[in-house]
Formats: structure tokens, C-alpha cells, sequence
């Protein structure tokens, strides 16, 4: 389910909490409405809008660390690339065919990564994407033989560049599911929707009410969206942007 669906399901849960709590005022005896009720009502209410409120902005810088370390893991990625690319170069002519194979597994990479986007496309004569699949990369650098110190440096610095960058491509394939459980999810929803049903109890009933109540209930359902769409960092209206690796596979081959 998208993050907006969600969204608009907290949205509608806790506005009709809000509205069955004014509505539920006029059934309750007077004696349970009095000011002594009422203060020890806004004194638990306050202790739960207090937990509910620092769990949200747990929940949103959270989301906000995370989506951060993950742009900036697909930026070094970005990076790592290009300088394989160019220790390959530097190598000398017998890494012409690594180097297409390089270019080819970054673009299997952007398509398995940001599967809403079209996929690039290849230039002629640069293979399939399972033909650049960088364990055969990591092979081919590995059966290199290096003849001179300067190829044998640059063959170890390539295989490190390519341990690295494939360690940060499985973080990124693993990071593309949702974290947050589906159990904290409800009970944060639970805990919104008791806390604004007691707001309504005590609520006038008349259109300036149901307004503000439906405001608050708008802006917390928001901060909800917002933590779920920074939670799908590859996916959805907030999202990583994969130019950083559309810019990197550009200047491969070069």
C-alpha cells in the first residue's frame, strides 16, 4: 500500500475519532463532564500527546538519517564507479572489455534499483546486463596480470574500489523494503486516535470545532506521510535521485 493511502487512512481514523468523541458529548451524563473530569482527562491526554508527539519526531528524524545516508551512499557510489573506471584506463588496453562490462553492470544496478524509471539505453555493442554483472568484473580484474609495479598497484586498487562498491550495491538492494513495522504503525495510530477522541469529548459542537480537529488530524496524518515516503527512499513522490548514476555511467569508457 502507497504511502498516500496510508496517510489517508490515519487522515480518516483519527478525524473520525475526533468527530465520535463530539458526538458521544451529548450522550454522556453531566456528572462524568464536570471541570474535575475534565482536568484529569487533559492531564492522562497530556502524558499520551506528550509520548505520541516525541515518537513522531523520533519516527521523522529517523526517516530523514536514514533517506540522508542513503543519498549519500548512492552519490560515493557514484564515484566509486567512475574511479574503477578510470584505474581500468589507466591499466592499459587489456581492460577495454572490463570497462563495457563495468558500464553494463551500472546499468543493470539503476534498473534494479529505481524500478520506476525507464531504463537507459545502452549503446550499441555494449552487451546485456547480465554480461556486465559485476562478479564477472571482480573476475576478470582478478585474472588480470599485471606486468609492470605501477599495473600491479592499479590492479589492487581496483580491487578494492570493487569490494567497496559492491558492498554499498547489496546495502542499497536491501535498504529498497520498508523498516517500519506494521504493529508500531497501529499502536502510534491508536495512540492519535484515543488522544483526539478526547479532544472532541470535550469539544463544542458546532463547525469551527470539527474544522480545527480535522486540521490537526491533517497534520499528523502528514507527518506520517512524510515518514513513510522517506522510508522508500528509491520509490514514491520523495525519492533518491538516480542522476548522480546516470552521470557516472556517461563518462564510463571514456
Amino acid at each position: 500500500m502507497s504511502p498516500l493511502a496510508i496517510s489517508s487512512i490515519v487522515l480518516v481514523c483519527i478525524f473520525g475519532s475526533a468527530a465520535i468523541g463530539v458526538l458521544l458529548r451529548s450522550r454522556f451524563p453531566d456528572e462524568h463532564l464536570t471541570a474535575d473530569t475534565k482536568d484529569v482527562v487533559k492531564l492522562v491526554m497530556g502524558i499520551v500527546g506528550t509520548m505520541t508527539g516525541m515518537v513522531l519526531g523520533l519516527l521523522v528524524a529517523s526517516a530523514k538519517s536514514s533517506f540522508d545516508g542513503q543519498r549519500s551512499g548512492v552519490a560515493q557510489l557514484a564515484a566509486n564507479v567512475v574511479v574503477l573506471d578510470r584505474a581500468l584506463a589507466h591499466y592499459g588496453t587489456e581492460t577495454r572489455e572490463i570497462r563495457n562490462n563495468l558500464r553494463n553492470s551500472v546499468n543493470d544496478m539503476i534498473q534494479r534499483i529505481w524500478l520506476n524509471e525507464a531504463s537507459p539505453s545502452p549503446k550499441p555493442g555494449s552487451g546485456t546486463a547480465d554480461e556486465g554483472s559485476y562478479e564477472e568484473v571482480y573476475d576478470r580484474i582478478l585474472a588480470l596480470q599485471p606486468k609492470t609495479d605501477a599495473q600491479r598497484t592499479t590492479q589492487a586498487q581496483a580491487l578494492k574500489i570493487i569490494h567497496d562498491t559492491a558492498q554499498m550495491r547489496w546495502l542499497l538492494y536491501s535498504q529498497r523494503s520498508s523498516t517500519i513495522p506494521l504493529v508500531f504503525l497501529v499502536l502510534m495510530v491508536s495512540w492519535l486516535a484515543i488522544t483526539f477522541a478526547s479532544y472532541g469529548l470535550f469539544a463544542p459542537r458546532h463547525g469551527t470545532t470539527f474544522a480545527v480537529l480535522f486540521l490537526g488530524a491533517l497534520v499528523v496524518s502528514s507527518a506520517v506521510f512524510l515518514i513513510l515516503e522517506l522510508d522508500r527512499a528509491f520509490g514514491g513522490i520523495i525519492q533518491i535521485s538516480s542522476q548522480p548514476l546516470r552521470n557516472a555511467l556517461t563518462q564510463l569508457g571514456k
